[in-house]
């Protein structure tokens, strides 16, 4: 009686611990049927629901799940690629079975791994043995069976636990004494070597706990967690910015724009199981610390003084919640840096969470001195712009509660001619870009009347005018992008740049995202969800899409950014370049000639500085980790390279002892290098310009032959 009553409880424990697969609600089926006759029928690209997007959509739904190959199995796959062809067929009927039989599916191998990983950790692992950990599996072959997949775990895990171990060891090295100059410096260091409240957890637990807590996410997923995912898969086999948005998801919507109002201040994205750093937004937190980049992937969250929390492989609206919280406490986010895709480096960052001053993401402006190798001392004004925003609801300038950044800008450049600067420089660099219609003023401040960018929807294409007659500035202008300089910012650049207006400086080119989307209900029921769909595509004046290609700089002064995976052309499925018909405009100018001279000095000047040395030192050493492709799993090597990574930081001090002088970089504690190389492109312009003919013509038909005969024209034209 006792044994039956022991067998009888402990099958009951096991079964009530088995957890219930999840299945598709009735009214999902709707969804279904909605979603595969809207969703083609208003996307840009009008591309049928087909045997081409179920295959894109079976490769994205397995990729949000095993992105790196490491959970199913070759049969798993061989198995679910009987359906590859089939689930546009499926989903016109409403069947979306097979998204919650991949995900039950993988919520088994899952739970097969956390109990391998516990194996390992009461193993232990030989740190002196020589063996290597290929950490860049997503285009890997998937594992042909369990020992294969076990032989991948054990070097997957001993490099986690590497990772705690030399980030321990290099922690526990005797710092150097701060200056006062290095404070801000040793900060960072101290946080780059990971983590005093980790350091509570042993290696071994904090990698339970990690897998513990993984689980436990996926456990408690519901079926419309499921079914967005599925959906959303079917929606990037379009583009990469299309969405579909479950009821409870469009609320969390919200939440993450206003994470860019009440937090960190930050914009996030969810990539390779990761919450990924898309933009830091000027006037927050995280823009006043500095630490945090563009790139940077956040794998676990700590409230104030608490160990962290591992939110890797979360959905990002959990990630987004335990990152928000009252305004005055303390996060702490780990990160996996952008400068080290390996992961094999992770650093600590503490932020007090606040509000984003509205009004620190207006324009700024600031008037430099710059004197040249002649001597000659010119006022040059700098605007930086990190977005172009507006109040949709208020139109009118007079009316409380008016914003807009060309109406700001103009004030601006109206403060710097009265104050006699002879060059201008836009700095558009991070600027995602905005609302556009400011694109188009912004566009007519600095030249008379005339088309600025063509818009084209499914239906058709319209052209965006700048109406106005009047011109805000005439003088030398120099525009500064990089690689997050995106939308809106490459409509300025583009048009700009097509009417000979403007200089270009910058990465090699900038984001590259041409397109346009909006959010769309499915149904008048709000249990339908909605979807974020990419809607239009814009085309330069010249007839060429900035999507994919963007804008390439006349003179190349490259980030580390160029060198780092940011653009469009990184995304999944991309909507393709095309080009269509110019509009008639007429140009300002031919700057070339006077370009090939200013890209000649700047290539001369960099050379001879040997700040920029330092710089490109840096840069450097940005592409030889972005190549590493295999990590060393033997402790004393994983040391070498920790501390081969400490160099960058190293570097960066060395390029921050540049004149302290000349303007800082808003994202670092040091000199803006190519900020101040900017300058000194727009100095040789300002500087052409000394021979100024006494009165100026209006033609705007160019007939230079010599460098001088182009300046002239040009200023016949401009003034």
């Amino acid at each position: 009686m006792f044994l039956f009553f022991l067998v009888t409880w402990s099958t009951l424990i096991a079964l009530s611990a088995a957890p219930t697969p999840l299945t598709s609600e009735p009214h999902y089926a709707n969804i279904a049927k909605l979603f595969a006759l809207q969703f083609p029928r208003e996307h840009l690209t009008r591309l049928p629901m087909d045997d081409m997007i179920s295959s894109r959509t079976w490769t994205n739904y397995l990729a949000s799940l095993d992105y790196d190959r490491v959970y199913f199995l070759a049969s798993d796959i061989a198995r679910l690629n009987m359906d590859e062809l089939n689930l546009d067929d499926k989903l016109k009927k409403g069947y979306v079975a097979f998204a919650y039989e991949v995900f039950d599916l993988f919520k088994e191998r899952v739970r097969n791994r956390c109990e391998y990983v516990n194996l390992l950790l009461d193993r232990g692992f030989d740190l002196e043995k020589n063996e290597f950990y290929k950490w860049n599996r997503k285009n890997a072959s998937w594992p042909r069976d369990e020992n294969e997949l076990n032989e991948i775990w054990h070097k997957k895990i001993k490099n986690e636990y590497l990772q705690r171990v030399v980030a321990r060891a290099l922690a526990a090295e005797p710092q150097e004494k701060e200056t006062k100059d290095q404070k801000s410096e040793a900060r960072d260091q101290s946080s780059d070597l990971d983590e005093k409240n980790a350091d509570l957890l042993s290696p071994e637990e904090f990698i339970r706990k990690r897998y513990s807590q993984f689980l436990t996410v996926l456990e408690d997923s519901d079926s419309e967690f499921v079914l967005q995912k599925y959906l959303s898969a079917f929606s990037h086999a379009y583009d990469p910015h299309s969405d579909y948005m479950s009821p409870s998801s469009v609320d969390d919507f919200d939440i993450q724009m206003k994470l860019s109002l009440v937090g960190i201040g930050a914009l996030l994205k969810s990539e390779d199981g990761a919450a990924t750093v898309v933009r830091i937004i000027p006037g927050g937190p995280a823009d006043h610390d500095k630490r945090l980049k563009p790139g940077d992937k956040i794998i676990a969250v700590a409230q104030g003084d608490e160990p962290p929390v591992d939110v890797l492989h979360w959905p990002l609206y959990k990630t987004v919640d335990h990152i928000r919280g009252k305004k005055g406490t303390k996060v702490v986010l780990t990160i996996i840096p952008a400068s080290d895709p390996t992961g094999s480096t992770t650093r600590q960052i503490d932020l007090i969470r606040d509000e984003v001053k509205l009004e620190e993401q207006a324009a700024k402006s600031k008037i430099e001195q710059v004197t040249g190798n002649d001597g000659v001392t010119r006022q040059l004004g700098i605007i930086t712009l990190p977005a172009f925003y507006a109040n949709v609801r208020v139109r009118s300038m007079n009316s409380p509660g008016y914003l807009s950044s060309a109406h700001d800008v103009e004030n601006i450049l109206k403060e710097m001619n009265e104050k006699g600067v002879e060059g201008i420089l836009l700095d558009l660099r991070n600027n995602g870009g905005g609302f556009l219609p400011e694109a188009v003023s912004m566009t007519g401040l600095f030249i008379t009347t005339g088309p600025t960018v063509q818009v084209m929807e499914k239906y058709g294409g319209k052209v965006l005018y700048d109406e106005d007659q009047g011109i805000s500035y005439s003088g030398p202008l120099v525009v500064l992008v990089n690689r997050l300089s995106a939308s809106a910012s490459e409509i300025v650049a583009g048009a700009l740049q097509d009417y000979g207006r403007a200089v270009i400086v910058g990465d090699s080119k900038t984001h590259g995202k041409g397109t346009v989307q909006a959010i769309l209900e499915m149904g008048r029921d709000t249990k339908l969800g909605s979807v974020k769909i990419t809607s239009a595509i814009y085309y330069r004046i010249s007839g060429g899409s900035t999507q994919l290609k963007g804008i390439s700089p006349d003179i190349v002064v490259a980030s580390p950014f160029d060198y780092m995976e940011f653009g469009e052309d990184f995304l999944p499925n991309p909507v393709e370049w095309s080009k269509i018909n110019a509009v008639p405009y007429s140009p300002v100018v031919d700057l070339s000639p006077v370009i090939s001279v200013l890209r000649k000095n700047s290539i001369e000047r960099r050379a001879a500085d040997p700040h920029f040395a330092a710089y490109t030192k840096l840069i450097d050493r940005f592409c030889a980790v972005s190549k590493i492709e295999e990590l060393s799993l033997n402790l004393n090597k994983r040391i070498e390279l920790a501390k081969t990574e400490k160099e960058l930081y190293d570097l960066q001090r060395e390029v921050s002892t540049a004149d302290e002088d000349r303007p800082k970089d808003d994202n670092d504690a040091g000199p803006d290098l190519v900020l101040n190389e900017a300058l000194n492109i727009l100095f040789d312009l300002a500087a052409m310009r000394k021979e100024e003919p006494a009165c100026a013509s209006h033609s705007t038909e160019p007939t230079e032959k010599t460098l001088m005969d182009a300046m002239l024209e040009w200023l016949r034209t401009i003034l």
